[in-house]
């Protein structure tokens, strides 16, 4: 299945890289902007559902050496 959804992801990024009339593979500042998409992305996910849950966005960095007051 993760073949599939890979497969999936490439045919719409190459679809959106013809729309915009950017060549394949693409320049590297192009290619670094949409890595940095991805991992945007990819980091997005998480944290929309800890709010969509009521929780806070960010979790402590270390949650051991919070002293309660």
């Amino acid at each position: 299945m993760a073949y599939l959804v890979s497969l999936g992801a490439g045919l719409l990024a190459g679809l959106l890289y013809s729309l915009l009339g950017v060549r394949s593979p693409a320049p590297p500042t192009i290619a670094l902007i949409g890595l940095l998409g991805i991992l945007i992305g990819e980091q997005a996910v998480p944290v929309a559902k800890r709010i969509w849950a009521g929780q806070a966005a960010v979790a402590p960095a270390n949650p051991s050496s919070e002293e309660p007051r």
